[in-house]
């Protein structure tokens, strides 16, 4: 395939160049209540060509092989084309140049296992909950996704990289009356179809949830201290704070690129937050992104000081920082665009215990149930949570939505647990999929939530 991608890039008149050519391999098996609603497999390739001309880069995307020369022309012309148009002409930082294989060791490859017993996997879970007389429904889906990534530049790297994505992911409703409650139950990971296997157990402690949920009263609205989980803490790493680290998100936005200014103090002394796609076996882990840049560990906040910022080539090279690893694309069919690989708060030294002493009188609240981001404020839903008095976790409350801002919360940050957790299922939909965006945190004590409720 180098030998292919090779003869292409060899007839490209330009500055830079790169060519990144995939296959694409999915399953999917989806049941909605006791129906199976969706079973298939597939199997796509093609490939994307980068160039830069005169200061001007354009991408250009083709399935056949004999297309190549008319999407190389297309490439160079709209490059002539933009930096026509560009005030400022584009300029990559200059990176190592890589020849490499990587091709990650499995537990259990999922393409040595059959769609039938994957099917059956799939069943078993689903049966779980809808063997309890007040689950109402289900939807549940397998999807398995394999991207064969081969990648070359007209400096000088070839790198060929596999990634392997697994998971099992979806809803269990739960109906007393009118009253519904949804609960979201995954598993997964990037290692191997083993991390999908010997599920029941988690599936029947969310179905218990769901119908717990159902005698939960829902949660006085007012403002709390707090003990956000892993979950709920590593979404507000992702999506309060990570997306102003991506470079591309405040280019163009002059008062946040201020706020958001390396040494700036953020937050409170406890908060440490780095993106670390290098860590192995986790969901976000890949050795090189989609611009043929090693993955690199960013330390982005360091006891609440802004340390630093995910980037592509391009924005390094605009913004004067270090290049990061973090330019990823979803599939062939797309070029590849800033994006978070793990992203966590790191853990301190605090027990959950001694975080429910410190707490006092308050609320334990679990588990992200979708939310959204306008500019540096928030709104998150929740799972769940308890009612904490003198420290002991009491009853349980429904219908949470946590409503902030993202620097004052970062300095209302007290105190964070010894208990990292990472999520098993990702996805991010910045422009494109990434549904190896993962992130995670240990426990976190937050003064002054704001909780809507009754």
């Amino acid at each position: 395939m180098f030998d292919k991608l090779r003869a292409i890039l060899n007839k490209i008149d330009a500055d830079y160049a790169d060519i990144r050519y995939e296959i694409k391999k999915d399953v999917t098996i989806t049941f909605n209540g006791k129906e199976l609603t969706q079973i298939g497999s597939n199997s796509t390739d093609g490939y994307v060509v980068r160039v830069l001309n005169g200061g001007g880069m354009s991408s250009a995307v083709f399935t056949k092989e004999t297309d190549a020369d008319k999407a190389v022309r297309t490439a160079v012309e709209n490059a002539q084309l933009i930096a026509k148009n560009l005030e400022k002409p584009i300029r990559l930082a200059k990176v190592e140049v890589v020849k490499d294989t990587y091709v990650p060791v499995l537990k259990e490859d999922p393409r040595k296992i059959s769609i039938l017993e994957k099917l059956e996997l799939v069943r078993k879970y689903n049966d779980i909950p809808l063997a309890y007389e007040k689950i109402a429904t289900t939807s549940i889906t397998y999807q398995e996704v394999i991207r064969e990534k081969y990648f070359i530049s007209t400096e000088g790297s070839e790198i060929r990289e596999d990634l392997v994505t697994t998971r099992v992911a979806g809803e269990i409703t739960a109906k007393d009356g009118t009253l519904l409650e949804n609960v979201r139950v995954r598993a997964g990971g990037s290692n191997g179809f083993s991390t999908v296997r010997n599920q029941e157990e988690n599936f029947e402690k969310r179905t218990a949830l769901a119908l717990d949920l159902l005698k939960a009263e829902p949660v006085v609205g007012g403002v709390y201290n707090c003990i956000l989980n892993q979950s709920l803490a590593g979404v507000f790493a992702h999506e309060a704070f990570g997306h102003y680290s991506e470079a591309d998100i405040i280019e163009t936005l002059p008062s946040m690129r201020e706020k958001m200014r390396i040494g700036n103090k953020l937050g409170s002394d406890v908060i440490n937050i780095i993106d670390n796609p290098t860590i192995p076996d986790q969901l976000g882990f890949y050795k090189y992104d989609d611009e043929g840049v090693k993955a690199h560990p960013t330390q982005l906040m360091k006891e609440g000081v802004l340390t630093g910022r995910l980037h592509s080539r391009r924005t390094a090279a605009e913004f004067g920082e270090p290049i990061s690893g973090h330019c990823v694309a979803e599939d062939y069919r797309y070029a590849p665009i800033i994006r978070m690989g793990t992203i966590f708060i790191e853990p301190s030294t605090h027990s959950f215990e001694e975080l429910l002493t410190m707490l006092g009188d308050g609320l334990y609240i679990l588990d992200a149930k979708g939310g959204q981001t306008s500019g540096e404020n928030f709104t998150f839903g929740a799972q769940c949570g308890y009612i904490v008095k003198n420290g002991k976790v009491d009853a349980m409350v429904r219908d949470i939505n946590i409503t902030g801002n993202l620097y004052r919360t970062l300095n209302d940050i007290v105190a964070v647990g010894n208990d990292l957790t990472l999520s098993k299922v990702g996805g991010c939909g910045k422009g494109q999929m990434n549904i190896r965006s993962c992130h995670g945190s240990a426990h976190i004590l937050v003064k002054n939530v704001v909780i809507g409720g009754a």
